[in-house]
């Protein structure tokens, strides 16, 4: 079995925003003194970061049997056919082509995605869209379980 394991963190370019939002805070509170002005730059940045951090902690993994994607756990079994999503069907599935039933775990910093089939009669979800870095390695990894 090949296990996978993802963080979809944030990128890089949302923690410099982070740290302009402690830096536009400490300028708002810089009439009141230098220790406001201090207090803001470090309140505004910290908060911005749990923001961004909180954001971007989202995990994608195939353990046990089951699709875990952030809250959502979804038995192998139940799934269907997983298509690997490049950067213009990934974009075409979150837009036009998307289906308001799907559980979608979004995040559109990453280009590529992979599309599940649900299978389960019981479930009115037509399928998963999954943000993923590396959709290859997930499909194998979903297949490697559905095989055993």
């Amino acid at each position: 079995m090949q296990p996978y394991e993802e963080r979809l963190t944030a990128p890089r370019s949302w923690w410099f925003i982070a740290f302009l939002v402690g830096v536009a805070t400490a300028l708002i509170l810089l009439p009141f003194g230098t220790l406001p002005m201090l207090g803001g730059l470090i309140g505004g940045a910290a908060a911005a970061a749990v923001v961004v951090s909180a954001y971007g902690s989202v995990r994608v993994r195939v353990v046990a049997g089951s699709l875990v994607a952030g809250e959502a756990k979804i038995p192998v079994s139940a799934l269907g056919t997983a298509h690997v999503l490049d950067r213009d069907e990934a974009a075409a599935w979150r837009t036009y082509k998307a289906d308001p039933r799907a559980f979608m775990l979004l995040r559109s910093y990453i280009p590529t995605a992979l599309r599940v089939e649900v299978t389960d009669p019981e479930d009115p979800t037509p399928y998963v869209y999954l943000s993923t870095r590396d959709p290859e390695a997930l499909a194998a990894a979903l297949g490697a379980v559905r095989a055993q």
